[in-house]
C-alpha cells in the first residue's frame, strides 16, 4: 500500500470518525438534558467529545491540504 492510498484511507476514516464523535456528543448532550447518559460515569463530557472531533477534523484537513499541494506540485499524472 503506497503513501497516497494510505493517506486517502486515513482521511476517510478520520472524517467519518470525527462525525461519529460529534454525533455521540450531540446524543449525549440531548440525553443529559433529560437525565440519561450513554457514556457512563467518569467518561468524557459532550463538550470534550466535540473537541476530539474538531481535533480529528483538523488532522484530516491537514492531510487533504498535503495531498492538494502534492497534486499542484507534481501534476495529476506525474510519477514521483
Amino acid at each position: 500500500m503506497d503513501l497516497d492510498r494510505l493517506s486517502s484511507v486515513a482521511c476517510r476514516v478520520g472524517f467519518f470518525g470525527a462525525f461519529a464523535l460529534l454525533a455521540a456528543a450531540f446524543l449525549e448532550r440531548g440525553l443529559n438534558v433529560v437525565g440519561y447518559t450513554i457514556l457512563g460515569v467518569g467518561s468524557y463530557a459532550p463538550g470534550r467529545l466535540a473537541e476530539f472531533a474538531g481535533i480529528l477534523l483538523i488532522f484530516v484537513i491537514a492531510l487533504l491540504l498535503r495531498q492538494t499541494r502534492d497534486l499542484l506540485k507534481h501534476g495529476p499524472g506525474a510519477t514521483r
